[in-house]
């Protein structure tokens, strides 16, 4: 899909250009490394590749109708369209798809990519969260 601006890619046509810049970045680091490690790696290629790049922003809680900012931050929107959340864990738990989909929930995102980059093969190391609005 050829975009006139960068918030004209879909959700879906934004997943395989993080996946392959993911997989760059595995490749030539490899597992093992901290997680910020990756995270600014990743933030290079991902804005290299044209994409836009928003890190760490406030994900507020909405209880009772008012937002309360509790300390939540989503590692990188992508395109305000997708949250991509990075770990570099032994392996990815519930706990990590949770606080992801609370990302998404909380951050009105449809579509959230959750990437374990301390695995051999990238492609064990990936999640899609979806939220169902």
């Amino acid at each position: 899909m050829i975009a006139s601006s960068k918030n004209d890619f879909h959700e879906n046509d934004l997943i395989p250009i993080i996946i392959s810049e993911a997989i760059y970045v595995h490749n030539k680091l490899g597992p093992g490394f901290l997680e910020s490690a990756y995270k600014e790696c990743l933030k290079h290629r991902l804005i290299k590749a044209g994409l836009y790049v928003e890190k760490e922003i406030p994900i507020p809680i909405v209880f009772d109708e008012i937002k309360l900012e509790c300390g939540y931050r989503a590692d990188f929107p992508i395109n305000r369209k997708i949250i991509l959340e990075i770990k570099s864990v032994d392996c990815l738990i519930d706990k990590h798809v949770a606080q992801t989909l609370s990302y998404l929930k909380f951050g009105n995102f449809k579509l959230g990519l959750l990437i374990n980059f301390n695995v051999l093969r990238l492609k064990d190391g990936l999640r899609r969260v979806v939220n169902g609005l």
